[in-house]
Order: structure tokens, then sequence, then C-alpha cells
């Protein structure tokens, strides 16, 4: 079937919004997003014109409010059409959206309200008005606070409505009162893994620009259905999942919620989707316990599969010879891969990977098994891509070629430079921060080290700052020993530890399941918290984790660990919203068992 191009050009759109009012103009009747209605349990339909209407109301109701040019306005809801109208409503009226992650802490909440000077903050839950509770002293700045839900009853606060009352029932047409794509549009939050959060300042041109440079890597099109999952309080979402999508005129369907992914992606059967490597890495776990608790005849096949799979790539894409094992595809296909396929809705043509690294061995399962991962690379600050890999040029190790229009180079420590039309425009009231980002030309340093292959693929080899250095001089990077740990399944969350010290060791949260199977077939009670964190458990954890780590050399070795009873959360304070660990406060949290394990060294 032929699939239909109809994209926007950031030169006719000028500005976010004004990109809406195109879409709008051109597919007015067109299906624009899919959403799962609680109160009547069936998935509803909205078309461009539904769309519009509601974004027509909801500008009545921050007018109503007073709301001027300029004005930030805080938005945390779950990803839904409601993110979209709120978000459209505001930038018509020329409003900057702060978005928030509706699992963040309160407190870390209060903060990023109080330091944007948001007038307006729209959350979901009745749940949610409970938790301000304790931080109501800090939401002092705020003019109006809105449920999406109804408070049951509403406290004494007379800037608290239900979006229901709040919205205007009859509205003129829809506003768009700035054409100058150069303006401040966003302040988002950095996710602070040290530190507090610092609100990135974004342009209508940076996100315009950075989503039309994606769309000419991916090719997506009118066809395409985008399930929507990572939060839309990332960039990676944001620009990706709901600009882009728009300016390609295709349709989003809103997950649930990560636990009833599975069930979403088999009954919304989409084309495409996003995501950070912690879903690919869930999927990947479960393949594998799976076939290890399997018979080996079936554990075979499949690596048959994968590995036929993944030579039949490497072929397409012109790395690698024709095979005669090429011709079991077609009954390893219906045995094997399409029936793991199945299961992520069988019609996926591609998968987008960013936020972090994703495994090669994660990757080339996938590939093998003929969904393309597109790994790329971006931060908040570069709006957010600055490379991906294309489906006609996929290396799944490497981070692709920049995208158009983006400049990279390599500077002083191999550091990776970015220069571009995605640029942020500096952080919010922090000229400092925005200075230290910067180098003398006008550079911004990302903080991660790469290289650049002969064909100009980068690498990302390394983070500048979450570097071991041990008191030999090794130095040592962290992420990748955790990434490698982290392909055992009995392992939960890793942190390699070892600065200053004269041998790694590390912390170990390690999935309960599997742990029970572990401890039952080694003699040991699963259920005893005291046997979990002894000596006995440690010495049995620390081979896995030798095997996982081999090909690391061999001063990159773990020589102690200890086991935690509890995993590191964002309620916790030991997760960033957007999943990375909080070191400094895994350090801090864990003070005594950091010195144990150095004990007399």
């Amino acid at each position: 079937m032929a699939q239909t191009t109809d994209v926007i050009p950031p030169e006719t759109a000028k500005t976010l919004d004004g990109l809406f009012q195109e879409r709008v103009r051109r597919s007015a009747g067109a299906r624009a997003y899919c959403g799962f209605d609680e109160a009547g349990g069936t998935w509803k339909d909205y078309t461009w014109s539904d769309v519009e209407k509601l974004v027509a109301r909801w500008q009545a109701g921050m007018e109503a409010d007073g709301l001027q040019p300029g004005d930030r306005v805080a938005i945390m809801l779950r990803n839904s059409v409601q993110w979209v109208v709120f978000d459209q409503a505001a930038m018509g009226l020329d409003l900057v959206t702060v978005p928030l992650y509706t699992s963040d802490r309160p407190d870390n909440i209060a903060y990023i309200v109080h330091n944007s000077g948001a007038k307006l903050l729209l959350f979901e839950s009745p749940e949610q008005w409970d938790q301000f509770a304790e931080v109501q002293d800090q939401l002092t700045g705020l003019k109006r606070i809105l449920s999406l839900k109804p408070v049951p009853q509403p406290a004494a606060d007379p800037r608290l409505k239900g979006v229901d009352d709040w919205a205007s029932r009859s509205a003129g047409p829809v506003k768009h009162i700035n054409a100058d794509a150069s303006k401040l549009t966003s302040i988002i939050y950095t996710s602070g893994t040290t530190g507090k959060p610092k609100g990135v300042m974004l342009s209508h041109n940076n996100m315009l620009t950075n989503a039309y440079a994606a769309l000419q890597c991916c090719g997506v099109t009118r066809d395409d259905l985008f399930l929507s999952f990572l939060p839309m309080s990332h960039t990676l979402e944001r620009t990706g999942g709901y600009y882009l999508t728009m300016m390609a005129g295709a349709q989003v369907a809103y997950a649930r919620s990560v636990p009833q992914l599975g069930e979403d992606l088999v009954s919304i059967k989409p084309t495409m989707m996003i995501s950070v490597p912690r879903i690919y890495e869930r999927v990947y776990g479960s393949i594998k316990t799976k076939l290890a608790e399997g018979p080996p005849a079936r554990r075979k096949l499949f690596e048959l599969a994968v590995e036929t799979g993944w030579a039949r790539f490497e072929h397409a894409q012109g790395r690698g010879p024709w095979k005669p094992s090429f011709l079991l595809w077609p009954l390893l296909n219906r045995l094997v891969a399409r029936k793991v396929m199945s299961r992520l809705g069988g019609r996926l043509r591609a998968a987008v990977s960013g936020g972090a690294a994703l495994s090669p061995e994660i990757a080339r399962l996938f590939v093998g098994l003929g969904l393309p991962i597109l790994q790329g690379y971006g931060l908040t600050e570069t709006s957010p891509v600055v490379s991906t890999n294309r489906l006609e040029d996929n290396v799944p190790a490497s981070i692709g070629k920049p995208v158009p229009g983006v400049q990279v180079k390599l500077g002083e420590k191999d550091a990776l430079l970015v220069k571009g039309p995605n640029v942020m425009m500096g952080y919010w009231n922090n000229p400092d921060a925005t200075k230290a980002m910067f180098t003398a030309d006008g550079w911004l340093n990302t903080g991660d080290t790469a290289r650049v292959d002969a064909e100009g693929r980068l690498y990302i080899t390394g983070r500048l700052k979450e570097i071991i250095v041990m008191s030999n001089g090794e130095k040592i990077p962290p992420v990748d020993m955790e990434a490698a740990i982290l392909q055992d399944t009995l392992f939960e969350q890793v942190m390699v530890l070892g600065e200053g010290r004269p041998f790694l060791s590390a912390f170990l949260v390690l999935n309960r399941e599997q742990w029970a199977k572990v401890a039952a077939t080694h003699g040991l009670d699963p259920n005893s918290e005291q046997v979990m964190l002894g000596s006995e458990a440690e010495k049995l954890v620390l081979e896995r984790v030798q095997r996982q780590i081999k090909s690391f050399p061999g001063y990159a070795q773990i020589y102690r660990a200890a086991i935690l009873a509890h995993p590191w959360t964002i309620e916790n304070g030991l997760l960033t919203p957007t999943m990375k660990l909080k070191r400094n406060k895994v350090m801090e949290t864990h003070k005594n068992e950091f010195n144990n394990l150095y004990a007399g060294h």
C-alpha cells in the first residue's frame, strides 16, 4: 500500500501553534488522536477539528484568568489529548509551557513551579492534590490551579477549579497571536541528577526545526500510527511523538500505563513507537527468562532465528554476505519471529530508542526478529535530537549520523560539541550555568565523550563527569559496566563504585522472582532478608556479575557487592523523574554499606 506524505515544513508553520493551525486546515476531519475513556471503558478517537474546538474552549479559560503573553503555565498530566490541548491553547496565546512529570515528588514540583514563576498549574487527579498539601506554602505564586478530574471535597482554595467548570462552554476561533519563531515557548527542567533542576529555554524554532530534521531521517507518513507512552514532559516524546507526528499528519494513540503497555500494543497495533531502553530491556529480560525455563530445543531454535535474522539485516544493509541459512527464514519467521512481533502488535516497522544507551545485544535480538530499532542521541538542551540511525543506514551500536542542519565536532578530551538551530536559548534565570555549557566559540558541550567512524557515524564512549578514577589511576566508565550487568535478569538496578579506591564494587538491587529461583537452587531461604544480604548471597551474585563483565579489562572487575533490600525510586529521591540514577544521593543513603565494602582498604 502506497504511503501518503503530507509534511508541513517549518517555514509554512512558522510557530508550533502555527503547525497545529496548518494541520487542522489540511486534515480537519482526519483522525488525530486516540485515548482510552475510563468512564466508558473504550478507546475514543479525536479528529483534528475535535481538538481545535477543545483548544478554543481552553484558551477562553486562560484569557478569563487574565494570563498575558510570556506568562508561564505548568502542566502535570499523563500523555493524553488534554496534554496537546493545553499546550496548543497556551502557545496560541503566546504563553510558555512548563511540563512536569506526574511521577515527580511534590517538593521538586513546588521548586519548578516557583522557579519558573508559573501562574497556572494543571494536574490530573485528587490524589495529586492531596500530595500538594505538604508544599502549599511554596505554591503561592499560582493564580489558578486546575484539576482534570474533579476534586471531591475542594479545600477552601479559591484558585482550585475543575477543568470542566473552568473551560468555556462556547468560544470563538482559536487565537495565534505570535508569529515570531525565535520567541520562548517552553521551559523544560532537566532531571537534576546533581543539584536542583535547571530550566532549559526552548523557542518555537528550536523544536520545529528539530522535529523537521528528525522527520527527514525516519520517513513518517499520514498512514503511521504511533503508540505514545514515554512521558510528554520528556523532550524526546514531545518533539518526536507530538510535534513530528503533527508535522507528518500521523496518528497517535495514548497508552493507558506502562503496566498495561503489552495489552495496548496488541489492541492498538502501532506502526512506530518511541521509548527509552528500559522498555526494550524488560521485554528482552522476559524473553530470556522464558527461554531459560523452557526446553533446550526451543532456546536453540530462538537463537537460530535471531542469528539468521541479524545476518539478513546486515546483508540488506550492505555489510554482510548472502548466506544459505537465509532460505530457512520463512520457517523461522513463522515459528519464532512473528510470534514475538505479534506481542508488540504485529505492525511495528520501526522503534526509536533514546535517552540512554541501548545494549547492542538487546538491539541485535529485536533487529534479528524483524524490528529495526533506531538508536539516536540527544539532550533536552538540543530540543533534543542531535543524531540518529536511519532505516537504510542502521548500525545499532552507534547513535547514527547528525540530523540535517545540526553540526557536531569533538573537543577537548573528545567531548561531543553541538551547534545548530536546535540548541537552547539558555537556562532560565541562570546565566552562569548557561555560560558553563558553551565553549568560547559558541558550541554546546554535551558532557559526553564520543568517537566518529570513517562513515561519519557517532559512538558515545563515556561521560566526562561519570568516570570512576580508581586509586591506581585507572579510569572506568560505570554506565557501560552497569548496562552489561543488567543483561542478567537477576539484577533490577546496579551502581558500580570505586572512586579513589583500589578495586571496584557494586550496589545491587535484585529481581525478587529471579532471586527466589536462584536461592532455592542453592538451598537458601528465598524469603529471608538476612540470607539475601549475607555473604553467601554476595558470593552467588558476584559470580553472575563476573560472567556479565568478563569482556571488560582485568582492572575493571568487581570484587565486592552489597545487595540492597529496597529499590531506588523517584519517591525515595534516588531516581530522577526520567529514571536516571542520582549517584550522590544513593551514596549518601547507603554510606554504611559502602564503608563495609571497603573496610580495611
